[in-house]
This record gives C-alpha cells, sequence and structure tokens, in this order.
C-alpha cells in the first residue's frame, strides 16, 4: 500500500465548514482526508463520512499526533480516541505532527509507540511532519526507513525544501507537500499564470501538477466545490520541463509556517 498522491487538507477547517468539504470531496471522487488531532475537526470528519455513505475500505484517511500526546504512556490512548471520533477502527496513516518541543520526548519514544499502534492494527502506516534531516535520521535510527511512510512538510514553488527532499528520496521515504499553494500566494504568481494560460489550466492546477510531477503526495484543502473538482483534475495535467524549470526558479525560502516554540531549526 503506497502513499495516495492527492488528497484533501482539513487544516483550519472546523463544524459544518469541514463537514461540507469533505462531503463535498467525496462527492467529487477525493478518497484522501488528512487531519491532526489539533485540527478539532476528526468527529466532524467522522460525522461527514459516516454520511457520504462511502465505504471505509475506500478512504485512506490520515492524522497526526499532537506534541502533548507523543510519550509512549500518552500516544496509543490518544490515538484510539481520533479513531473514535472519526467512526472508525484504524486510520491507514498517522504521522508524528510535530517533533516534540525541546526533544522532551525522545524521536525514537514517539516512533517506537507509534510502531506499536501500528502492531495492534491502529494505523496501517507511520510516519512523521515537519521533519528535518537529522530529525528523519533519528527515526530512520529508532524504527528503520522502511517503516516511515512520508515526511510531510511545507513545500511550495517558494519554499521546495530541497535538503529534506534529496535526504528522504536518499532513505526511500515519501515526501508529502502541504501549503502546497502558498497560502493562495502562488495564485497571483506571473511564472505561474503564464503556464496556466499556456496549459488552459487553472493557476492552483499548474502548482499541484508540478508537485506531483516531483513525485510528492498533494493534500490541498477548499470549501468550494467548483475548487475541489477543478484541483482533482490537476492529475491530469502534464508540465513540460520548461515549465518545471521555470517554477523551479521560484525558489526563495520563502517559509509560511514556522510557529514559536514549536518549529525545529530547519536546514534551509
Amino acid at each position: 500500500m503506497t502513499i495516495p498522491a492527492f488528497g484533501l487538507g482539513t487544516f483550519r477547517l472546523e463544524g459544518d465548514i469541514v463537514k461540507n468539504s469533505v462531503k463535498m470531496a467525496l462527492e467529487e471522487g477525493y478518497r484522501v482526508i488528512d487531519t491532526a488531532q489539533i485540527y478539532g475537526n476528526e468527529a466532524d470528519i467522522g460525522a461527514a463520512i459516516k454520511e457520504s455513505g462511502v465505504p471505509r475500505s475506500e478512504l485512506f484517511i490520515t492524522t497526526k499526533i499532537w506534541t502533548e500526546n507523543l510519550g509512549k504512556d500518552k500516544l496509543i490512548a490518544s490515538l484510539k480516541e481520533s479513531l473514535a471520533k472519526l467512526g472508525t477502527d484504524y486510520v491507514d496513516l498517522t504521522l508524528v505532527h510535530w517533533p516534540s518541543p525541546n526533544g522532551e520526548v525522545s524521536v525514537a519514544e514517539t516512533m517506537q509507540a507509534l510502531m506499536e499502534a501500528k502492531r495492534q492494527g491502529l494505523t496501517r502506516k507511520i510516519g512523521v511532519s515537519n521533519f528535518t534531516v537529522a530529525l528523519m535520521e533519528e527515526a530512520i535510527a529508532a524504527v528503520g526507513a522502511e517503516n516511515i511512510a512520508t515526511n510531510q512538510i511545507e513545500l511550495s514553488p517558494y519554499l521546495q525544501n530541497r535538503t529534506v527532499v534529496e535526504a528522504a528520496r536518499k532513505y526511500g521515504i515519501h515526501i508529502t507537500s502541504y501549503m502546497t499553494l502558498a497560502y493562495g500566494e502562488a495564485l497571483k504568481d506571473k511564472t505561474i499564470l503564464a503556464i496556466a494560460a499556456k496549459h488552459n489550466a487553472t493557476a492552483a492546477q499548474v502548482v499541484l501538477a508540478w508537485a506531483l510531477a516531483q513525485g510528492y503526495a498533494v493534500i490541498p484543502s477548499s470549501t468550494k466545490r467548483e475548487n475541489l473538482a477543478s484541483n482533482l483534475l490537476a492529475q491530469q495535467l502534464t508540465l513540460d520541463a520548461e515549465d518545471i524549470t521555470a517554477i523551479n526558479g521560484l525558489e526563495r525560502n520563502g517559509r509560511l509556517v514556522s510557529p514559536e516554540g514549536l518549529a525545529p531549526i530547519w536546514d534551509n
């Protein structure tokens, strides 16, 4: 079972807003949903899935363990709570959302607790998020690269995170890109708009197609049906080498997500 390339993100969506987004996405053909304990929307997502009537076996659900639950004494209990909210016996992928602040809980302890959750059938795959190269190497030392399905990182045309990407590739760890559209900033970019015009595509489709072309998984979110449907079509857009090179040239270390007290010392 590999990591699906295209999913629905639910960051900052709560209540009826997230329920409607998930229901519309499922109607449009999405089958991958990404959430997290800290988003406060697992129960709403669970309700939306139930109301949709889509069989659990068709879905790929990811959640992420919040920092206060990273210890071996809390992780499994917190994951069981997430499962209850989501209305499922298992998730397909469980990630460490952020590394433990100041290394309070070791990466090894958390990864081994995740492996135990996997052994118990609570999650099919495990992985990490917002991990630097050094943190990835700690996780690999703890459980082996073959047990780390993905590193979900901020990655957009303006922050291509090449140091982490290259290390992940070396170890055979998949990259999932979040904030791929750079909070919508990339949708106004002249270079991207020119490529969109050339292909008769939307700017969002171009950026998502660029990420997919690099082999990354993407999880864009939207509350509008037309955007949900349109984003999905990015999978059918093939950019040429000139397009890819032009977008690669937009790198500017434009990191948008670096919360104080949570963010590690980034590689670039």
